[in-house]
Parts: C-alpha cells; sequence; structure tokens
C-alpha cells in the first residue's frame, strides 16, 4: 500500500471497462420483461413439506398492479423448494436480472478475503489506502465503516456517473460528513470506495479480483459485470437466482472467507440501529412473527431484487420484482410482502 495517489487514480480511471472486459464469463445485462399479456403464476410443487405454496401463491396474486407488473421468487434450503413468476415476469423463474445492491456482498466478501490474507485490515482507513480520495477535512473513515455503513457519509445527493473516482468526489462535493462511527446511514458510495480498496491493495482491476475469488471458484456462470454499467462495485453485476443462492451459501458456510471472518459476516458495530454488518448483511426481521434473517436487497435497469436466508441456510428465498414506478413506499410494501412469503412457516 506504498502506491502513490496519481497510482490508484491511473488505475481507478479505467477500472470500469477493464473490469468489465476482464470479467469474462457467460451473461450480459439484460432488460426488465416486455410488457405482455398478465399471465398466471408458474410453480413448482414445493417439496420436503415445509415452504408455504399457498402464502406465496397469493404473495403473486393479482400481478400486474399499480405498483408491481411482475415478480419471480425462488425458494429453497433444508426445508424445501418453490419457485414461481406472475404478472410481466414471462421469461424463465431463473433467467438473468440485474442485481443492483446485492454486488455490495460480493464487493464486501473480497475485502474480507483479504483481511484474512493479512493484506488489509478493517481499522485501516480511506485516507491512509487512498490518500486524496477525500476531502482534507474529512476525519479518518475505516474499511469497517464502510463495510457496516458507519462511514458518516452523507448520501450521494451530488453524485453523478462517471469512472469510480469521478462518483466518490462527485458525490462528497457537498454536504458534510457526520462523525465516522458514530450513526447508520446506508450509502452505495462506501461501496465504490471499498472497490478503490481492493484494487489498491491488490495491484489488479475490480473484475478480475470478482472474476478469481468469486466467480471462477463458484462456478457462476451467469454472474457478470456489464460493461455499461457505471454502477460497477456498488450495484452493476448481473446473475440470476441459482448463481446467487450458491454464493449466498458459499459466502455464509465458509468457502469463501476464514472463520474470524465469517464471524464479521453476522457481527454489526455497537452502535443503535446498527443493521448492517461488518461483510455487508442487512439484518432483517420478516413481520408477522417470521424468523430474522440476513441477506441484502438491490435496485438496478428495473429491477427490484433480494437474497435473504436463515443463518442455517434452512430457507433461502431470492426474488426479483418490476415495479413501475408508480409510488416508492406502496412498491416497498408490495415488495416485502413477496420477501416475506417465501418464509411463511420457517
Amino acid at each position: 500500500m506504498t502506491n502513490s495517489t496519481n497510482s490508484w487514480m491511473r488505475k481507478a480511471r479505467w477500472s470500469v471497462t477493464a473490469a468489465a472486459a476482464a470479467l469474462v464469463v457467460a451473461g450480459t445485462a439484460v432488460a426488465p420483461a416486455a410488457a405482455s399479456a398478465p399471465v398466471q403464476p408458474a410453480v413448482a410443487v414445493a417439496q420436503r413439506g415445509h415452504v408455504d405454496s399457498a402464502a406465496l401463491l397469493k404473495a403473486l396474486e393479482g400481478l400486474p398492479d399499480d405498483y408491481v407488473r411482475g415478480a419471480m421468487v425462488r425458494v429453497t434450503g433444508q426445508e424445501g423448494r418453490w419457485r414461481g413468476a406472475a404478472g410481466e415476469w414471462t421469461a424463465p423463474v431463473d433467467s438473468e436480472f440485474a442485481i443492483g445492491s446485492i454486488t455490495k456482498l460480493f464487493t464486501s466478501a473480497m475485502a474480507l478475503q483479504l483481511v484474512g490474507e493479512g493484506r488489509l485490515s478493517l481499522d485501516d482507513t480511506v485516507q491512509e489506502l487512498l490518500p486524496g480520495l477525500l476531502p482534507a477535512s474529512y476525519e479518518p473513515i475505516t474499511v469497517g465503516q464502510l463495510l457496516s455503513h458507519t462511514s458518516g457519509l452523507q448520501k450521494p445527493r451530488c453524485a453523478r456517473p462517471g469512472t469510480p473516482v469521478e462518483v466518490v468526489t462527485s458525490a462528497v462535493s457537498c454536504d458534510a460528513p457526520t462523525a465516522p462511527g458514530t450513526v447508520v446511514r446506508y450509502n452505495g458510495i462506501n461501496t465504490f470506495i471499498v472497490g478503490l480498496v481492493i484494487e489498491e491493495v491488490t495491484g489488479r482491476p475490480y473484475g478480475e479480483e470478482l472474476r478469481d475469488r468469486i466467480v471462477r471458484p463458484l462456478g457462476l456462470r451467469h454472474t457478470s459485470l456489464p460493461a455499461d454499467d457505471w454502477a460497477w462495485a456498488e450495484g452493476g453485476i448481473v446473475s440470476r437466482a441459482s448463481d446467487l443462492e450458491r454464493f449466498f451459501t458459499a459466502l455464509t458456510r465458509g468457502r469463501l472467507l476464514r472463520p474470524a471472518e465469517r464471524g464479521l459476516l453476522f457481527t454489526t458495530p455497537a452502535i443503535q440501529g446498527a443493521d448492517f454488518s461488518y461483510g455487508g448483511l442487512m439484518r432483517w426481521e420478516v413481520p408477522g412473527g417470521g424468523p430474522v434473517v440476513w441477506g441484502k436487497t438491490g435496485s438496478n435497469r428495473g429491477y427490484t431484487s433480494g437474497i435473504f436466508a436463515t443463518p442455517d441456510l434452512r430457507r433461502v428465498v431470492v426474488y426479483s420484482t418490476l415495479p413501475t414506478g408508480a409510488d416508492a413506499k406502496e412498491e416497498t410494501i408490495r415488495v416485502k410482502q413477496i420477501a416475506s412469503a417465501g418464509f411463511a412457516g420457517a
């Protein structure tokens, strides 16, 4: 980590294109399912008996509606399997879609791998690793604070598309941060910075690290990083439900991480309201007395999606929806209903 400021800035300015070009795996960015006549849910019968098919069908019925045009759900785990789709989700259930901020889990996993290798520490600061990226007036921000969304950076009101460096510098061009480590504020700029840290520490483009550390070892043949998506390490990946399930299972079972770093997946900062772990996982208590699950949501290219699982992986739920854009609050309620149905009876 002795590279000069100019060195990491040169690498970062071409990292979006180079990362995507280096990630030579099957799958390209896809557009949302085209509008068509509504279809009824297509269902695979639950196996081994504990998946609540009726709850899932009820959650999907009536699509398209005013807030969600279509959706798919895939449930796996020790308790059974189920998959279905409704409304304008006319592609197969296990088709590719833009996963948005679920990308953050891939980025966080690579950062924790570097921690396990002794090449990075959660206590390392952005200012030490990437000198000159943040304004000189900013207090030191640690890698751990970036991963857990406690960096104090404000939501990126001023962010504009561009290279990762341009995204970060535009995002911090207005709105002073709060003190690092004092509040939780979900912010995609945190993960852009983690992506730059990965490139600086490894000396390689983000996409090459993604390919060699996660995609190829796990055989994720339908997971890719399109060259035309500026969301990059924060939200640019395209994948499909079965690949996400394989990744999440490998991540939480320790195939990708050493024991100490695996423990960080379910460790949140000692801050009131902290609901993101040092592995970037979001803690969610399923409404209506459901279980506490961990995972991540994401939105990009017309899809709003998520993957959540019980810590013991007895139930893993992947979903993706096609919101109409009519009302963000109502859309969120509808999507949560669909996600919650996957854990009915768990």
